[in-house]
């Protein structure tokens, strides 16, 4: 199933595909302007959710404003439904701690929601 995200195709995954652990290849990695890497990566949904609580606030503002969340999840990830709310988080211009607070939010409330989802393994 395709799904359209703002000038781009998405391949709409799987819960259990959009909560999988990707290769450090296609992991996000963090900046906080062009050619400075604050050295923080994450490679999964749930890693991601951690470094947002963690990252230098200048980081989030960079990739939020260059739609960089949207991309990464939407197109390495398969999630539709995060990056259109961030979408409209972005449109909102929401920066410093509010941003990192409600990016923690939003994601946080996507991956229980995609957890519950997914049947628990043993």
């Amino acid at each position: 199933m395709f799904g359209r995200f703002e000038g781009f195709s998405v391949m709409v995954a799987s819960p259990s595909q959009v909560l999988r652990s990707v290769n450090r290849e296609e992991a996000f990695y963090f900046f906080t302007s062009i050619g400075n890497y604050t050295g923080e990566s994450a490679s999964s949904l749930e890693e991601f959710l951690q470094k947002v609580k963690d990252i230098d606030v200048k980081s989030l503002e960079f990739h939020l404003f260059r739609e960089d969340f949207e991309k990464w999840i939407a197109q390495t990830l398969g999630d539709k439904k995060l990056p259109d709310e961030i979408l409209i988080l972005r449109n909102q211009k929401i920066t410093g701690n509010a941003l990192r607070d409600r990016l923690y939010f939003m994601v946080s409330r996507r991956l229980k929601e995609l957890k519950s989802t997914v049947p628990a393994t043993r």
